[in-house]
């Protein structure tokens, strides 16, 4: 099969041990992001299948309709709604996808959050500049870690909390909330009282029609002025221009994201990049090298399993 692998961005999905998987087929790689759909469809052309790596490029049925080709499409990670697959279904179009850990991205909020603490950041750049101490850090110990979502992340930052001696406090939906209970964790009597109480909350929401927006400017404005706020999921959870704003006015008074609504982030083009009181990262949650080999190992199983005659991860 001819397999096209677009946004690579580090160029290292060649040097995966799981990409042995694909030593059958012609696979070509690109390692930018592209939104224009003539290009996309340029750059698609021969593909009878496509690794996806995540959300980096949305799959539209005005794509799918110059794309006579495709046959399979292979998504590392969950399927979300960057590929319609509506279209996918009409057209015949095979689509699977692969399931993770989530350790990594949960190892990441926990550096974003240690990070913001203690202002690492802020302070090796002082010394590198040949200066010394200059902020007063705080320890995470004692605080209270709120986290909103209680899924396979959200569960390990609690666990992951608790280990550091945080008070995690979980809010989220109704069926969220029994488990985090069954498991221990309080959980807050009402969404303004999480707000109001979290010394460090943290996101752990998967995006959809339900989550798009659902922290408003509202909610932050309750913060702390020396609270935190932790964003590796999805930008779009948060009400658009709402963080930015919020940490202009001071709650909360800190925050350190790794995702933005639209990627990647070129020539530090971003509002919360211009903030000295946002930490910023490149979407690097899931970016690591086991995380990678176990997502990417199942994106190309899928893709043998389909070559074979026996699709397996099905998502239609």
């Amino acid at each position: 099969m001819y397999i096209v692998i677009s946004d690579d961005h580090q160029d290292c999905v060649r040097r995966l041990a799981c990409f042995n998987k694909l030593s059958g087929h012609t696979v070509e790689i690109f390692n930018d992001t592209l939104v224009d759909i003539p290009a996309l469809a340029k750059r698609f052309a021969k593909a009878d299948a496509i690794v996806l790596i995540r959300e980096r490029t949305v799959i539209s049925k005005e794509l799918l309709d110059q794309l006579p080709n495709l046959k399979v499409i292979s998504q590392t990670g969950k399927m979300a709604s960057h590929v319609d697959l509506k279209a996918c279904s009409a057209k015949g179009i095979v689509v699977m996808d692969g399931s993770g850990s989530g350790s990594a991205t949960a190892e990441l909020n926990m550096l974003l959050i240690l990070a913001a603490l203690r202002k690492l950041v802020e302070e090796a750049n002082r010394l590198k500049s040949g200066q010394w101490q200059g902020h007063l850090g705080d320890q995470l110990a004692g605080k209270v870690l709120g986290v909103y979502g209680y899924g396979r992340i959200g569960k390990q930052i609690c666990a992951l909390g608790k280990a550091f001696g945080a008070k995690p406090l979980v809010w989220g939906r109704d069926s969220s909330l029994d488990k985090a209970k069954q498991d221990g964790y309080a959980v807050a009597t009402s969404k303004d009282a999480f707000f109001q109480n979290s010394d460090i909350l943290t996101l752990q929401l998967r995006l959809n029609d339900d989550t798009v927006g659902i922290v408003k400017a509202a909610d932050l404005a309750l913060m702390k002025p020396t609270a935190i706020l932790v964003n590796a999921s999805r930008a779009e959870l948060i009400e658009s221009g709402a963080l930015e704003a919020a940490l202009k006015l001071g709650r909360p008074g800190y925050a350190a994201v790794d995702v933005y609504e639209s990627e990647p982030v070129l020539g530090a083009h971003h509002p919360l990049l211009q903030l000295s009181n946002c930490l910023c990262t490149p979407h690097i949650g899931f970016v690591e090298r086991d995380n990678y080999e176990a997502y990417f190992g199942i994106a190309f199983d899928n893709i043998n399993a389909y070559a074979a005659g026996k699709p397996q991860n099905q998502v239609i």
